[in-house]
């Protein structure tokens, strides 16, 4: 029996006896037995939801799976958990990266990618309160989460790797048309969302079903409609209207390589004389009537890794290509300089009869971090000599990719650009009427070329403007502004594909916001995680 005068004791709510009729006030953690296996199959469902497998349903529900595992943790468990979950998606969604290069390069990757996921399993454990008090929150705290994660990782360490976004993700799925209206960041967010709804309806059922009444159904059935709607929404948002019938006729030539592989490059000659001849080929189909003749050629990164601005060879041979097809060439090419032991990596326009055009030149504005140059270089060779594969380092250019063709201005990005927000938006804004991604996926495989033409898709939806993605090896391909694929070639192929493409007008709600949604979104991320920690304050609650 307690004296009157001592102190009630302190009970968690979530622990107490519930009352017969009445459903728990707040979802019980899940046994850390059972939240490690769903950790490691939320990792699963969202790799699934990637390409090349591209099962995009899955999307959502490794994101509940991931929010069921971490609600109510310790803090220190949220993040072990979630970084179970990193793990899981990150190591096999990056395995391309080792073809080549060796496995410390991947581990290094995919672990630094899984901290992120980390530190989200930590925040949704930290606003697990907040949930609990408020059950409605659960599933937009899951969706500003995730795109504060996103944000994070996606700028950080030097300059970030975007690379496993939620939104490159759903390249098949009617929210992909959400990108028109707040980008990658939005598309993300209903993604996020969504996952929250499922793993919120699926608690609410269950505990409803503990209660007494007969519309124990109702919270559950009520965030199923909010997903279809969520699903089916998207289908409603306006896409880009065409130019008053104005269109580009395209052709991309996509050379090949003898041999997969970082030694690609040593033969780069023949990469070079590949597309050239390919080139020449197409002048001649043209001249007979058997394709379209083309406003513009483009050739995908690496085409001529001879500087034919210091090669005369090397000029010559480009020269000979655009003289006998009669149209620019866009052409992708390592120059050496602006300083000894510096090179660039660059998009030039070269015209027919005159050559090289310096007035439409673009210099990659984000070089790949410990492969196009290294970054603490005498640091990074004590973890691995491997860095000094990387001889010269990548100076990166600081103009927008607007390249300027008689027939069509264009937004040029060069390979993991595409995943970044900004540096695509800033060609659209500068004028660009047709995206292009000049990539090669040489030194990969098809995997990491069907997830960047994934990105491409959503680029084309966000800005309303048609796209393309030219490579050495493949995939190369047409998008159109809905975001369809058009001419997809083979991956390890010698290929020419021509398109004519309409162009659209105007500019969708998302280049015009810019990076605004994801700012409002990681706000309310950080004023959740805020809320949260005056909510344990005030009632004294602790971590799990």
């Amino acid at each position: 029996m307690i004296a009157p005068d001592s102190p009630a004791p302190t009970v968690d709510p979530a622990a107490a006896p519930t009352a017969p009729g009445r459903p728990e006030p707040a979802p019980r953690p899940l046994r850390l037995p059972v939240a490690v296996p769903i950790a490691v199959a939320a990792g699963l469902a969202l790799l699934l939801a990637f390409p090349p497998y591209g099962w995009w349903p899955l999307a959502p529900v490794g994101v509940a799976l991931l929010a069921a595992a971490t609600h109510r943790r310790r803090l220190r468990a949220g993040a072990g958990l979630g970084f179970l979950t990193g793990v899981a998606l990150f190591a096999p969604l990056l395995a391309w990266t080792n073809l080549h290069t060796g496995y410390l390069p991947w581990l290094l990757l995919f672990l630094l990618q899984a901290g992120y996921l980390a530190l989200l399993g930590t925040a949704t454990a930290w606003v697990s309160p907040l949930a609990d008090r408020i059950p409605a929150l659960w599933p937009p705290l899951t969706g500003v989460l995730w795109v504060g994660q996103e944000a994070l990782r996606d700028r950080t360490p030097f300059g970030g790797f975007p690379w496993g976004r939620l939104a490159f993700a759903q390249d098949e799925s009617p929210l992909l048309r959400l990108a028109a209206l707040g980008g990658a960041p939005l598309v993300t967010f209903a993604v996020a969302l969504t996952g929250g709804l499922l793993v919120a309806g699926v608690w609410w059922l269950a505990q409803a079903r503990r209660g007494s009444g007969d519309r124990w159904w109702a919270p559950a059935a009520g965030a199923g409609a909010v997903v279809v709607l969520l699903l089916t929404g998207g289908l409603l948002v306006p896409l880009a209207a065409p130019a008053g019938g104005q269109h580009v006729t395209v052709a991309i030539v996509q050379g090949n390589v003898p041999r997969l592989g970082l030694d690609f490059n040593a033969q780069r000659q023949a990469v070079l004389d590949n597309h050239v001849n390919a080139t020449i080929e197409l002048a001649g189909e043209v001249a007979a009537g058997a394709r379209p003749r083309p406003d513009l050629v483009v050739w995908p990164e690496n085409a001529s890794d001879i500087d034919p601005l210091r090669n005369p060879a090397a000029g010559a041979r480009i020269s000979a290509a655009a003289d006998a097809v009669g149209v620019p060439i866009l052409v992708g090419a390592v120059l050496s300089g602006p300083e000894q032991g510096q090179v660039r990596n660059a998009g030039l326009l070269w015209r027919p009869g005159s050559g090289p055009d310096l007035e439409q030149l673009y210099i990659k504005r984000h070089p790949v971090p410990f492969a196009e140059y290294v970054p603490l270089r005498n640091i990074a060779r004590m973890v691995s000599k491997q860095v000094d594969r990387v001889r010269a380092d990548f100076v990166a250019g600081t103009e927008p990719g607007v390249v300027r063709t008689p027939a069509v201005v264009l937004g040029d990005v060069i390979c993991f650009e595409v995943a970044y927000d900004g540096l695509v938006r800033d060609t659209v804004i500068g004028g660009a009427q047709l995206l292009v991604v000049q990539t090669n996926n040489a030194t990969f495989d098809v995997a990491e070329a069907r997830q960047q033409l994934a990105m491409v898709r959503l680029r084309a939806v966000e800005h309303g403007r048609p796209a393309l993605m030219a490579s050495t090896v493949g995939v190369s391909g047409f998008v159109s502004p809905d975001g369809r694929v058009s001419d997809a070639t083979g991956f390890n192929t010698r290929a020419v594909v021509v398109r004519q493409l309409p162009l659209t007008q105007g500019r969708t709600l998302a280049t015009r916001v810019g990076v605004l949604p994801e700012v409002l979104l990681a706000a309310l991320a950080v004023a959740a995680l805020a809320g949260a920690a005056v909510l344990r304050r005030r009632t004294g609650a602790r971590p799990g």
